[in-house]
């Protein structure tokens, strides 16, 4: 079956790639701030998740798939970061998140199964210096996704994708050189750092009906990072 799929913030990165592995089945809107980057075939809606109201899009009846990507990296030692720096933080990643789920609810709520992707990060399970801000903010998006998954339990299915460090637009300033690609990559037992296609072929399953008895869980695409113990 067609699906109608939703992505937030997709015109690059991971959501670009999720719309460019779904496109050729399902009918993929992109609502972002931008278009430069949408796939060809992709239906866009200017969008800015921090300002704008989801419910004043012209958007299908019935969505059967959300994605959330809008994210943020803030690495610093606590003792640099700003209390304002956590609200923002915590306001695009988590509550504009919450906003655009309440707005979609009538629409989500027409289909037979919506399928609804978050992301998080791997620093959430694993404590690691400097991430306090965004840990915090994607730490209450699994929280969220879980009673969220609960109460909507079978309407819904709604899983959250925790990364470790990918090699995506958003963390370029962290990987803007080989050799700092090399030394993330030792970090990890699989011995490389992450893609976007690696996240974005998670997302896709998440979104088809392969993955029809997955809900409320958090998955760790991390090459190993999170569970394995071999440094």
């Amino acid at each position: 079956m067609q699906k109608n799929i939703l992505l937030i913030g997709g015109s690059y990165g991971i959501g670009a790639s999720i719309a460019e592995k779904l496109k050729r089945n399902h009918q993929v809107i992109i609502a972002s701030r931008t278009k430069e980057n949408i796939p060809e075939g992709i239906t866009h809606h200017t969008f800015d998740a921090l300002n704008d109201n989801i419910s004043d899009l012209d958007l299908p009846p019935k969505i059967h798939g959300l994605v959330y990507c809008p994210g943020s990296i803030n690495l610093k030692p606590f003792k640099m970061m700003s209390s304002e720096t956590f609200k923002e933080d915590m306001e695009l990643n988590f509550h504009s998140l919450v906003r655009v789920v309440h707005g979609l609810l009538p629409n989500l709520k027409n289909a037979e199964q919506a399928s609804l992707v978050f992301f998080s990060t791997v620093a959430v399970k694993v404590g690691m210096p400097f991430h306090t801000s965004v840990a915090a903010a994607k730490g209450a998006i699994e929280g969220f996704a879980k009673a969220l998954a609960a109460e909507y339990a079978p309407k819904f299915r709604i899983n959250v994708i925790a990364p470790s460090l990918t090699d995506s637009p958003l963390a370029s300033k962290l990987l803007n050189s080989e050799s700092k690609k090399d030394k993330m990559a030792e970090r990890h037992p699989l011995k490389k750092v992450g893609t976007i296609e690696d996240i974005a072929a998670m997302a896709s399953f998440l979104l088809t009906d392969g993955s029809q008895w997955i809900t409320g869980q958090v998955l760790g695409v991390d090459g190993g990072l999170s569970t394995l113990n071999i440094n």
